[in-house]
């Protein structure tokens, strides 16, 4: 991810602010709406309740309320945007932005969403100081404000050989990939490398090349169903 920036600004709320004081977007990250609506209507219900952390001044939220999509609550650690998209989706009831990190969701209750959509979020935190630490927290906090069989679904440039174990290793869902073309609008239909709603075989190892080829310039879609109730929450 290339945000102009040493990484150790990446999990600061102050580069963040700098960011959005500076550009009031709006900014999508990786892919638009109308690109990842098919995924998302087939993994998500539009009455189920969603979460989208990392928001930005994204445009992402607002396509899924225009696709039909009831209730989306959004959060980023930045006051400065969430103030700026409070302000411009005050008539949007449907469009909740809340300033929360994503690290500590305490205000949530536990199991209170169907779903939650991180498009960039976790690339952010994994690019930043304690990278680790702070990616199993995340995720740790993801699995817990989820409804069993809720889904989580990470939109990220990271390939399974780098993702997998992370989200593995919480031992909390059943992981399906799926990958879009990183400038599927651009490309024509005959070279697309797989179907979006098709998920991509897994092997153990994680490797793709069999199926994408070597080097593949794809985004990394990992939809993760929860499949163990965290503490016995959440089912």
């Amino acid at each position: 991810m290339t945000l102009g920036t040493t990484t150790q600004g990446y999990g600061e709320p102050s580069y963040w602010d700098d960011r959005y004081t500076q550009d009031t977007g709006p900014f999508d990250w990786y892919q638009k709406y109308p690109a990842l609506a098919p995924l998302l209507n087939f993994y998500v219900p539009r009455d189920h309740r969603t979460l989208v952390v990392g928001c930005g001044n994204s445009a992402f939220s607002e396509g899924m309320v225009n696709d039909g999509y009831e209730d989306v609550i959004n959060i980023d650690i930045s006051s400065v945007v969430i103030e700026a998209m409070q302000k411009k989706y005050q008539n949007h009831p449907k469009l909740k932005y809340m300033r929360m990190d994503v690290r500590d969701m305490s205000a949530f209750e536990s199991g209170s969403f169907d779903a939650v959509i991180d498009k960039g979020t976790l690339d952010s935190l994994m690019c930043g100081h304690n990278s680790q630490q702070n990616a199993t927290k995340m995720l740790e906090e993801v699995g817990r404000v989820l409804k069993n069989k809720g889904v989580y679904i990470l939109i990220t440039y990271g390939a399974p050989a780098y993702r997998l174990s992370l989200l593995r290793d919480l031992h909390l869902w059943t992981i399906k990939l799926h990958v879009i073309e990183k400038l599927v609008a651009e490309r024509s239909l005959e070279h697309k490398k797989w179907e979006l709603t098709e998920p991509v075989p897994l092997d153990e190892g994680g490797s793709v090349e069999a199926v994408l080829g070597k080097n593949p310039e794809v985004h990394y879609i990992y939809v993760c169903t929860k499949d163990k109730p965290t503490n016995g929450i959440g089912a």
